[in-house]
């Protein structure tokens, strides 16, 4: 309950001025009779400072700022400056400065204050007090408009990260759908018995895809079961010619994960290592998660003669490039992300510090 009274706006905006009011009264109650005085005092100028803020940011900034209207915008926001100079300084002439006085004088009859003096134009046209009413009428509405802009900055970085995501999530969805369909397309030339079986298992990874994985995190565990269903498809499309070894170690119930960071980079080993050699072909990959560490290691053979080109491929390729891109995002400074090569094989290693994932929204 306290959680979402934090969130919402109108506490929050109730919870600012309240804070503005007693830091006020702190700081002008040290120089009055009492603090109740300089609560009534601060109380009569809170509808200016209120006013003002809101005009800005609910009037100026989305109206001529947002809209890049920024001529508008200086001319606006120097009005609104001036305005709640003057209406500050004739609140101070009018009530406040008077109330003040009757106070102090009450306790000391001898009081005589050097505001005071002078008609009312020479009171409002003293430079000194012009400027004492822009220092107080700005200090704590720019800093409600810092926070307010900071707010605006976060919200958009947060919605462009989020659209990232979600343009880097359905640009894999395609990728291993052509993949995959290539995959089926051979097997029906050949009038394969396991047709069938490949559309059944590229249904289950395709109905995770669209409706399980559409969120920031997914229960490891079902992850893991989709990178298995997709090797089955692939070793019924391989067949006797690839060697594949899968050890899996530490995988617990309740571990979460961003969705379809694994996946990729079997399908990688697969689209640039098996499917590009002709003879036999190997993959060897271990799954070890230890205290939220998880670590993926994903080692496959390579075709013995290579062009420089097609060895960048596992480098450069679309689902390494996915992954990268996403980790960047959803797990900073908490990932490792390692491509080997060596004479006769490519390696991929990933580790993830599962606890330190930053949601998307």
């Amino acid at each position: 309950m306290i959680q979402n009274l934090a969130q919402n706006r109108l506490f929050q905006h109730i919870a600012f001025w309240l804070i503005v009011m007693i830091s006020l009264t702190a700081i002008y109650g040290a120089g009055m009779p009492n603090y109740w005085l300089a609560l009534g005092v601060v109380a009569m100028f809170l509808p200016i400072h209120m006013l003002y803020f809101y005009a800005i940011a609910y009037v100026v900034i989305p109206k001529f700022f947002d809209r890049k209207k920024y001529v508008g915008f200086l001319a606006l926001l120097l009005l609104c400056v001036l305005l709640s100079t003057v209406l500050f300084r004739l609140v101070e002439i009018l009530i406040a400065d008077p109330i003040i006085n009757n106070a102090i004088r009450e306790k000391d009859p001898t009081f005589e204050w050097q505001k005071l003096k002078g008609s009312f134009v020479e009171q409002f046209t003293k430079s000194v007090y012009l400027t004492s009413a822009f220092e107080q009428t700005n200090i704590f509405v720019w800093v409600a408009l810092s926070v307010k802009f900071f707010k605006m900055w976060f919200e958009r970085r947060q919605a462009a990260i989020e659209a990232e995501l979600n343009f880097l999530k359905g640009q894999l969805h395609p990728h291993f759908l052509f993949n995959t369909l290539n995959n089926l397309y051979a097997l029906t030339l050949n009038q394969s018995p396991r047709s069938a079986g490949v559309v059944m298992g590229l249904s289950e990874i395709l109905r995770y895809m669209l409706y399980e994985a559409n969120t920031d995190v997914v229960d490891l565990q079902k992850d893991v079961r989709i990178v298995e269903s997709y090797i089955e498809l692939e070793k019924i499309r391989y067949e006797d010619r690839l060697d594949i070894n899968f050890s899996i170690n530490g995988l617990l119930p309740g571990l979460r994960i961003a969705p379809l960071l694994i996946l990729p980079l079997v399908e990688n080993a697969f689209k640039h290592g098996a499917s590009e050699q002709l003879g036999d072909a190997w993959i060897n990959m271990d799954l070890l998660i230890k205290n939220n560490l998880l670590k993926f290691k994903i080692v496959n053979s390579k075709p013995e003669h290579t062009f420089p080109e097609e060895r960048e491929k596992h480098y450069v390729s679309i689902g390494l490039a996915n992954v990268r891109k996403r980790l960047e995002i959803l797990y900073p400074a908490a990932y490792q992300l390692k491509i080997r090569e060596e004479e006769d094989l490519f390696a991929v290693i990933l580790e993830i510090d599962l606890k330190k994932l930053v949601a998307s929204n």
